[in-house]
């Protein structure tokens, strides 16, 4: 197992090294990583950017905007959060394991005289209160998962950056209910900076991973992340891309996330439809089920039907082919 210690805050930067990490670092079959960004909202693969963030507080305060290559919702960032992310080569369902890969803060707290515990889909939470939440992005037998922990985060610009617009369409499925947040600082019987709290997890980690290495990028790798820092993930096309404009337009909550669908249908058949939203799948290229359904008649029938012959499980993870079809056509 190696593990890397990101000196930089800038979020396009650590982005693309947690990309390089997962794609290109193969030979190694753990890699433990901890970084820290500047204020900044780091948005899901799937998500549409302008309707999770509010926008005009967003430009006025300076605060960036970067997608992730991982699914799930927008989380903010700043200088007294703390990011980890695990990589590891292991086979996945579609059933994505978050629990696992959450237990070294769990311990890590727990050494610092402070019970949290996994909840819900993905959260970590003292008390009720959320103080993590985490994401995954699987390929090829080789899994990334990585946590942003509420250290001494300000609040106040969290909410206001996330305040996103109502959704326009009511959905009958059942609800998400944003979670009550909470700093792990309060809760700490000595109060430590987020340096010393990320210096912890790392020691914790050592000790569980005796053989843990820190690893040195050469020259060569450190242009190449730095590439691809500038030309994808501080590029507008792939933070923001175009706004989708579609004739139906519908959001829904489920269980295991929201699903928005933009969809444009003529003479009642899909002639092209788009997915965003805070799902999971171990393949993160929807085109094959946005494929299938071109040319698909816009009745429930045939939407179901046309879903059915694919595994949409390998998408939209957690997920039934009833819902797939309630989210598209009601």
């Amino acid at each position: 197992m190696i593990y890397i210690i990101s000196k930089s805050n800038k979020p396009q930067y650590n982005i693309a090294l947690e990309e390089y990490c997962f794609k290109k670092l193969l030979n190694h079959e753990k890699v433990f990583m901890l970084w820290i960004n500047e204020p900044t909202i780091v948005v899901g693969k799937h998500q549409n950017t302008l309707e999770e963030i509010n926008a005009e507080y967003v430009r006025e305060n300076h605060i960036n905007v970067v997608r992730r290559i991982s699914g799930g919702g927008a989380v903010y960032h700043d200088h007294n959060n703390l990011n980890y992310t695990i990589i590891s080569n292991e086979e996945k369902g579609s059933q994505f394991d978050f629990k696992s890969f959450s237990e070294p803060v769990i311990e890590t707290l727990k050494e610092l005289g402070v019970e949290a515990s996994f909840t819900g889909r993905n959260d970590l939470v003292i008390g009720g209160q959320k103080i993590c939440g985490n994401a995954q992005a699987y390929i090829n037998g080789r899994i990334m998962h990585h946590g942003c922990i509420l250290f001494d985060t300000n609040l106040g610009v969290l909410s206001k950056a996330l305040e996103v617009p109502k959704d326009l369409i009511d959905s009958k499925s059942v609800k998400s209910v944003r979670s009550a947040v909470t700093n792990i600082l309060p809760h700490l019987p000595r109060k430590i900076t987020v340096e010393e709290f990320s210096e912890t997890i790392l020691q914790h980690m050592k000790r569980k991973f005796p053989d843990m290495q820190e690893y040195v990028f050469s020259d060569e790798e450190l242009a190449e992340i730095e590439r691809v820092s500038q030309d994808k993930f501080s590029s507008w096309e792939w933070n923001y891309g175009h706004s989708p404009q579609f004739n139906i337009t519908l959001t829904t909550r489920f269980t295991a996330g929201k699903i928005q669908v933009f969809a444009t249908v003529k003479n009642s058949v899909i002639e092209n439809i788009k997915f965003y939203g805070t799902f999971f799948g171990n393949n993160g290229d929807l085109s094959p089920v946005e494929n299938a359904l071109k040319g698909v008649r816009y009745t429930v029938e045939d939407v179901h039907s046309a879903l059915e012959s694919i595994n949409t499980a390998e998408f939209f993870a957690g997920f039934s082919v009833e819902e797939l079809t309630e989210a598209i056509i009601r």
